[in-house]
């Protein structure tokens, strides 16, 4: 049963149960979902806020409906993982190592790039962030920061940086992506936070304005986190 409250609220709550129902394969790819009518009494929820929360799933890649078939739950490639809903879905469950995988693929192919990028364009105020996140990584170190925060804030800045608006439009889905990436390739190396030293690298070709030598150490350090994942995968 969904906790008391408005229509438009009760609304997104069931997407989110429906959602992370079906992001942890709750239901079968190509199945349908329980009946409308079942889902009201599951959930205790009116018909309308049932089919609302329904189109909304779909909007996000999640369900289909098709003529003579219903509402069908589509397979992981009709997702739209762009939508922060679905990510933060994604994060809720326990990622695979092939979604760690993905992940950090992605991120291989933009943030050296953006690196680059921000050694070129980078205004003295986006060089002043970086450099406030990488002062905060160090305080990390000696726990006086959150770790993950001062990561994610310095990979921030550097897509902010680029002044590429492709790249910080993603902005949030890469900060998604390092909340799911960082943790788990930490604990892997068994360190509790990301490495001050090879962060520094980055920032001091950056600040230099060495845009081929921010590509290179930015590279060097999403390869080597790619090439454990990988590792454990054939493990």
């Amino acid at each position: 049963m969904l906790q008391t409250a408005n229509h438009n609220n009760l609304t997104h709550q069931l997407v989110h149960e429906l959602g992370k129902a079906i992001v942890r394969e709750q239901f079968a790819v190509g199945e349908g979902l329980p009946s409308e009518a079942e889902i009201c009494n599951r959930y205790q929820i009116s018909r309308t806020a049932t089919r609302e929360a329904v189109k909304m799933l779909a909007a996000k890649g999640l369900l289909v409906s098709r003529p003579r078939k219903g509402i069908t739950v589509q397979s992981r490639e009709h997702w739209n993982l762009f939508d922060p809903d679905v990510l933060d879905w994604i994060l809720s469950s326990t990622p695979s190592l092939q979604t760690l995988r993905d992940f950090l693929q992605l991120r291989l192919a933009i943030e050296p790039e953006a690196a680059a990028l921000a050694a070129k364009n980078a205004k003295p105020e986006d060089i002043k962030a970086i450099g406030n996140a990488l002062a905060r990584m160090k305080a990390a170190e000696e726990g006086l920061e959150d770790p993950l925060e001062a990561d994610i804030d310095f990979h921030s800045a550097i897509l902010r940086a680029s002044k590429n608006p492709f790249f910080m439009q993603l902005r949030s889905f890469i900060e998604t992506a390092l909340k799911v990436s960082i943790r788990f390739t930490n604990q892997f190396k068994g360190v509790d936070t990301a490495s001050y030293e090879e962060h520094r690298k980055i920032y001091d070709a950056i600040a230099a304005g060495d845009a081929p030598l921010a590509h290179q150490t930015s590279h060097a350090m999403e390869a080597e986190a790619l090439q454990l994942i990988e590792g454990r995968i054939k493990a």
